[in-house]
């Protein structure tokens, strides 16, 4: 296998890459059920799995993008995916992510690994996957990154991926800042996340 990235012949360029899955990718309708996961200090998580009745299958778990959810481009084909390769697939939303704001003051960021510390134990106990592997996309896949940092010694999971995500914070905004194009990048995350914020 190669390590050099090969992308499509039609779409050449990051931005083609970038702006193709937003516009061009159509929504599937899956058969999801909705799980509230209520958390220690009063808050709660939903998980919307894509789910087998054969409960001895192993499980994936999913972890969106800044403002992401279920309804994000990527999240209900990679659940489909999953799905085909035979995997229960399960995705998280981050707290306030879903359609119903999070009961408390705090959010989430990129440095919060204890919800996923959370829902990979309900994986392991209560649903108790033979394997268990996270995907994370962008912000998603920092969270994944840092928790499998600090949990090297009882790391339950198989395999883990983290896409897209920034290795440099100052330098990708330095970069986003850099040209026109880009900039309607930063527009456009800028917007979701004032959309969150006022929502709470």
């Amino acid at each position: 296998m190669s390590d050099v990235f090969k992308p499509a012949w039609w779409l050449p360029g990051p931005h083609a890459q970038t702006l193709w899955g937003i516009y061009f990718r159509k929504q599937m309708d899956l058969p999801l059920r909705r799980e509230r996961l209520e958390l220690y200090d009063g808050d709660f998580l939903d998980l919307d799995w894509f789910d087998y009745p054969d409960k001895s299958r192993p499980i994936v778990l999913l972890l969106h993008g800044v403002t992401g959810s279920i309804y994000s481009h990527y999240a209900k084909g990679l659940l489909k995916a999953f799905h085909d390769h035979g995997w229960r697939a399960v995705f998280m939303h981050f707290r306030g992510c879903s359609e119903e704001p999070n009961r408390l003051l705090r959010g989430y960021h990129c440095g919060d690994t204890e919800d996923l510390q959370t829902v990979v134990n309900l994986l392991k106990t209560r649903e108790r996957a033979p394997k268990i592997a996270v995907v994370g996309i962008s912000l998603g896949g920092i969270v994944l990154l840092r928790w499998l940092n600090d949990t090297t010694v009882n790391n339950p999971v198989c395999a883990a991926t983290a896409v897209s995500i920034p290795f440099d914070l100052e330098a990708g905004l330095a970069y986003v800042r850099s040209n026109p194009v880009t900039k309607n990048y930063e527009k456009h995350m800028l917007r979701d996340i004032k959309r969150y914020a006022l929502r709470k």
